[in-house]
């Protein structure tokens, strides 16, 4: 099997290679970091070459699949036969604020689905809330994490960890406000794409990002329940290193208070949990070890390969449904 993928989000696309399938990966594209495949993220999955834009539409390869990440990514590809899959990564209310754009969400939504449904396409969203008050789209894929990957956590750091791309833009998302009233003068590292924000890095490479998993006490997250999830594939990731993770209550969250990391309703309670990690390694590596043992049974990758096969297996009928049609109306 022969895919041809967008390149939006390097972690989740990497995931891809639990299929064991050829990997086309479209690179080069408007408004991405980096003009290629960001290596710093992750290394190209295996069975994987990337081309741009251009070259995909000039190849006479076939696609099992063309797997798009937005509608710009779908409509590039008009002209492309093959199955069509979308995945939604975002709520397209936080990805609007985001992006402080004036479009009205019904009508963003009513169009995506008019466009899947002429062009005989499927849709997934990475997680349930992303598949918005009306349940679109309705199937489910989770991201997944092994284990294996992850190195053995020390947490000799006394600090916390954040993996977070885009600040300046998601500070409503991200809940930044919330997040800054609880940590103020705590030791917190900072990793991601922040151009606007001095001294906030990306990871040198995945090695690199396993390393410093594994030598920080403890995970952050905070995110608005009416945008974001209270779960990432960073914090996966840090879950999978063995890390507790504190956060605001969030009503998605994977995490059980108390076992796997602190939930707060308030900054100054979340700061509390943070000092009481800081103070004391053994509970740190307690609760990690337990959020360890949650994220290998919800989250494992073996479980979004099968998810992502079925996904697939459903582009393929409704394509195959879509040119039956356009058949017989000939």
């Amino acid at each position: 099997m022969r895919l041809l993928v967008f390149n939006c989000h390097e972690a989740w696309v990497h995931q891809l290679g639990v299929l064991g399938c050829a990997l086309d990966i479209v690179v080069g594209l408007k408004g991405h970091h980096v003009v290629g495949w960001d290596s710093r993220m992750r290394p190209l999955p295996l069975g994987a070459r990337t081309l741009t834009l251009a070259e995909a539409l000039a190849s006479d390869a076939r696609y099992d699949c063309i797997i798009a990440h937005n509608l710009t990514d779908l409509l590039d590809v008009k002209s492309l036969p093959g199955p069509r899959l979308l995945v939604v990564h975002s709520t397209y209310e936080g990805r609007l604020r985001s992006e402080d754009a004036d479009v009205p969400l019904d009508q963003l939504r009513a169009t995506i689905r008019k466009y899947l449904k002429l062009a005989g396409g499927h849709a997934v969203a990475v997680s349930k809330l992303k598949t918005g008050p009306d349940g679109f789209p309705q199937d489910v894929v989770n991201a997944g994490v092994d284990l294996a990957d992850y190195l053995p956590h020390g947490g000799d750091q006394a600090a916390g960890l954040r993996v977070v791309n885009q600040i300046g833009q998601k500070r409503d998302v991200l809940l930044w406000d919330f997040y800054e009233a609880a940590f103020d003068g705590l030791p917190v590292t900072l990793v991601g794409h922040n151009p606007d924000v001095p001294g906030v890095e990306p990871a040198r490479d995945w090695d690199d990002l396993k390393a410093i998993l594994a030598r920080h006490r403890f995970f952050v997250h905070t995110a608005d329940p009416r945008y974001e999830d209270g779960f990432n594939m960073a914090m996966l990731e840090a879950m999978a290193s063995g890390l507790p993770v504190i956060g605001n209550r969030h009503p998605t969250s994977p995490i059980r208070h108390g076992e796997s990391g602190f939930l707060a309703d308030s900054p100054q309670e979340l700061r509390g949990y943070a000092e009481r990690l800081l103070a004391e390694p053994d509970l740190a590596r307690q609760m990690g070890a337990a959020a360890r043992e949650l994220v290998a049974r919800r989250f494992p990758l073996s479980q979004f390969g099968k998810a992502m096969r079925r996904a697939i297996n459903t582009a393929q009928r409704r394509w195959r449904k879509s040119q039956g049609r356009r058949r017989a109306a000939a």
